[in-house]
């Protein structure tokens, strides 16, 4: 693709990225260049986005509901994993996983919440009391 043709359709990314592209300049040589975005990529996206926001919105109605406990909501909000998590707080998966049961999550010392709070950028108190 040469220089000039590189794609620059907006993006909802456009504020937060770029991407390098390998282009062909005019003397014909492979350079980089920078581009916004381009429509394939926009819709793939905001799919991905969407089944995000889709599975968020889920898990905030299963914590009201009291079949999981928060740290799954905020697991799903941060678009992360349990290998992830696990990583970050030192807590096994298994560990996590039994955490994820709203009667297990209400017996955790405020230390091991705190993990869990600093992790996900939320405080305790909200990590504790759950509002959507």
């Amino acid at each position: 693709m040469k220089k000039e043709e590189l794609p620059q359709d907006p993006s909802s990314l456009n504020k937060y990225t770029k991407e390098v592209c390998y282009v062909v300049d005019e003397t014909g040589n492979y350079t980089t260049g920078l581009s916004s975005g381009w429509d394939v990529k926009i819709s793939a996206l905001d799919v991905t986005w969407n089944d995000i926001e889709t599975k968020t919105a889920d898990a905030g109605q299963k914590v009201i509901s009291g079949e999981v406990s928060p740290v799954f909501y905020y697991m799903q909000l941060r678009v992360m994993d349990l290998e992830i998590i696990s990583a970050y707080t030192g807590f096994w998966q298994w560990q996590i996983k039994r955490h994820f049961k709203p009667e297990v999550f209400k017996n955790l010392s405020d230390k091991k919440l705190q993990k869990y709070a600093s992790l996900f950028e939320v405080s305790l108190e909200e990590l504790k009391h759950f509002k959507k």
